[in-house]
């Protein structure tokens, strides 16, 4: 990793400095519970990262970084209690990895001065950073990725979905229910039938979302889903033989856990991404020598370059160069949330600073800003073949449609500063 003016600045000051406390990241997890399977692995690569951090870098900006795992279940009532519990430690950002439990701490952490990092998921209207000070949900969000995948499909059809249908199968939650209005908003743009199918938490039973889908034979089924949803779908997807290849799913219904139970029948099923698959990235081997070998993985060291593993990781990376960004701008190691706030809402990750962290192509390059929080949204398209048992990006990372997302952004975020008598900070 190259050095910078600034960095070799702040080690300076370090070596003149007493010890100082750790930067405190708490993760708050869910090991256990109905979603699991993915908050396992995602778990794993976050806790490895800064893992990887201490060990061959010495920490961040010469402080060792702490993360403190609390276990929620994927409930909100515990996320909650995980918040209240570990904010006192000097967290720094939080990063729930539940949209229902992002929802409950929006107000908590703008009271508190704490950022939150929601990372494609949460409530998308807050990338308006004119009115949510402190969430953050950069590089997409839930809108990007409905957009993203209407505009796969509007390539997939020389672009033109005019009367075409598309089912939505969606899981029957604040989370599932994100989609909607952009898809409504798409289909009145674009002349194709949008047809809602709202499946009940956890997601076992689907028979007769599917009979629908084999009556109605849409053009394509689009999936918000999360845990055994997700695999439930896929199977009953294979048993009315409904073509795989027109089946796509958002981001967290794309790993591997998702369609691996379904076998050679899973083949050819694709999924929206804002970050790249697979372990072929040079920073995956120092993750096996300083992480992995060295013992100090926070699982058996068998995930890395899954999906789950790959974002978990990537999101804290992400916290990391904020970090970064943050003791750049306010000339010191030892950081607060507030000026770990000022450094996610000035980060920027370009493709250079992404090949030095070893990660080339992982993810997008973007740029933050005091009135766009969630930055371009820009979303690429994954394939799983069966037979290698991998997924594969078949597209780049590309623009989604501003001209909708914006509009459904600014109107949202204007209904909550109304409602909350938020005056616009960025003027």
């Amino acid at each position: 990793m190259k050095l910078t003016l600034t960095s070799l600045a702040l080690s300076a000051v370090m070596a003149a400095s007493p010890a100082l406390a750790d930067l405190v990241f708490p993760d708050l997890s869910y090991r256990t519970g109905p979603y699991a399977a993915g908050g396992i692995p995602f778990s794993d690569g976050y806790n490895d990262y800064f893992t990887l951090v201490n060990e061959r870098d010495g920490g961040i900006g010469g402080i060792k970084a702490r993360v403190i795992e609390c276990e929620t279940g994927y409930n909100t009532e515990k996320g909650v209690e995980c918040y209240e519990s570990t904010k006192g430690e000097g967290a720094l950002v939080y990063q729930p990895l539940s949209t229902g439990i992002t929802y409950q701490l929006i107000p908590k952490v703008t009271a508190d001065g704490i950022p939150l990092h929601t990372m494609g998921y949460g409530r998308t209207s807050a990338a308006n950073g004119k009115v949510f000070s402190n969430v953050f949900n950069y590089p997409a969000n839930y809108w990007d990725g409905a957009s993203g995948v209407v505009n796969y499909l509007l390539e997939e059809n020389g672009g033109d979905l005019k009367g075409k249908t598309i089912s939505l199968l969606y899981h029957n939650s604040a989370y599932g229910k994100e989609p909607i209005r952009t898809l409504e908003n798409l289909a009145a743009k674009h002349g194709f039938e949008l047809k809602l199918l709202p499946v009940d938490h956890p997601g076992q039973e689907q028979k007769s979302q599917w009979l629908q889908i084999r009556r109605d034979r849409p053009d394509y089924v689009v999936m918000w889903g999360w845990g055994v949803m997700n695999q439930v779908a896929i199977q009953e997807a294979a048993n009315v033989r409904y073509p795989m290849e027109n089946f796509i799913g958002v981001w967290w219904s794309g790993a591997e856990h998702d369609v691996m139970p379904a076998g050679a029948k899973a083949d050819g099923y694709k999924a929206v991404t804002f970050h790249n698959v697979g372990r072929d990235f040079p920073v995956f081997d120092d993750v096996q020598k300083y992480v992995v070998d060295k013992g100090l993985a926070a699982g058996a060291g068998d995930q890395i370059g899954n999906v789950l593993y790959n974002r978990g990781f990537y999101a804290a990376m992400l916290a990391v160069e904020a970090a970064r960004k943050a003791q750049e701008i306010h000339g010191t190691a030892q950081i607060d949330a507030a000026m770990m706030r000022d450094g996610m809402e000035a980060l920027e990750i370009t493709e250079e600073r992404m090949t030095e962290l070893g990660m080339p192509r992982f993810g997008p390059s973007f740029s933050v800003s005091c009135e766009n929080h969630g930055g371009p949204g820009l979303v690429g398209v994954t394939q799983w073949d069966a037979d290698t048992q991998t997924w594969s990006m078949i597209s780049g990372f590309n623009p989604t449609d501003r001209e909708v997302i914006d509009a459904l952004i600014a109107e949202d975020s204007a209904a909550y500063a109304a409602e909350n008598n938020i005056e616009d900070r960025c003027n």
